[in-house]
């Protein structure tokens, strides 16, 4: 009992929550958007059953990877032509086709923003709840894949791995409501927030791609890293504070002429 609760552990097991959450940040900004395709009155409850269910089959994907990891790695085809190259494993893909979606799906909100006839209608296709919860689980399982990765790197305990997992599942069900609170209040950082997740599109399809050994024209796609990702996004952040303050001082400026 000592040894299962023993100081290393403890220290692992703050480590794990702390990378969840961090980890975690693009996956709740997603729920967040995604939600908002059902029904008004049921966004909430759909953002914590998926977000439950998420964590569910989170433990269960930590039980399958930790018996068959292998099979994820082994390579399952792959291409060769001068231009275009690529050994594939169910990882990657599973990845690949993570980015793909994440990008349809910033790119058709953006698309819809574009051509708003009113600010009445968000120009957010609807869904129905359970349609709208399959999609979050889904991608909340492929943002899975490499915070439990990075978990089992880090220990091969168990309990450890799971209540990280539910401790920061926890989190996110008490900060999906804010989230989405806090974006419904301030409408322009939706827009921020459909470029950050196609940001995160784009991180995937890198990380898809350098998994798979993908090369273009012969150079390798490399893996965006996390370094480079928060420092984009941090850059979305600056210039969407600085043009929002200078479109106010326009405006002052305009009501005073």
């Amino acid at each position: 009992m000592d040894s299962l609760f023993s100081l290393d552990n403890l220290i692992s097991l703050g480590l794990l929550i702390l990378l969840q959450a961090v980890l975690g940040f693009d996956n709740l900004l997603y729920i967040s958007l995604e939600s908002k395709r059902a029904p008004a009155d049921k966004q909430a409850m759909v953002r914590r059953v998926g977000i439950g269910l998420a964590v569910f089959l989170r433990i269960v994907l930590l039980l399958v990877l930790i018996k068959v990891i292998g099979y994820f790695q082994e390579p399952l085809f792959g291409f060769h032509f001068s231009f275009f190259s690529g050994e594939f494993n169910l990882h990657s893909l599973i990845v690949l086709a993570g980015g793909v979606l994440i990008i349809y799906t910033a790119t058709k909100e953006i698309w819809h923003m574009m051509h708003l006839d009113s600010l009445e209608h968000d120009g957010t296709s609807r869904r129905s709840v359970w349609t709208t919860v399959f999609w979050i689980v889904a991608m909340n399982l492929v943002f899975s894949f490499d915070s439990i990765l990075s978990a089992m790197a880090l220990t091969d305990v168990f309990w450890v791995m799971a209540t990280a997992i539910l401790v920061s599942g926890a989190l996110m069900i008490w900060l999906a409501d804010r989230v989405s609170s806090f974006l419904e209040k301030n409408r322009t950082y939706e827009v921020l927030g459909l470029f950050v997740l196609f940001i995160v599109g784009i991180m995937l399809l890198s990380e898809g791609g350098h998994m798979g050994h993908l090369k273009l024209l012969g150079n390798e796609v490399v893996a965006m890293s996390k370094t480079t990702f928060y420092f984009v996004i941090g850059v979305l952040v600056l210039v969407d504070i600085v043009q929002g303050r200078y479109q106010k001082k326009l405006l002052r400026s305009a009501r005073k002429k």
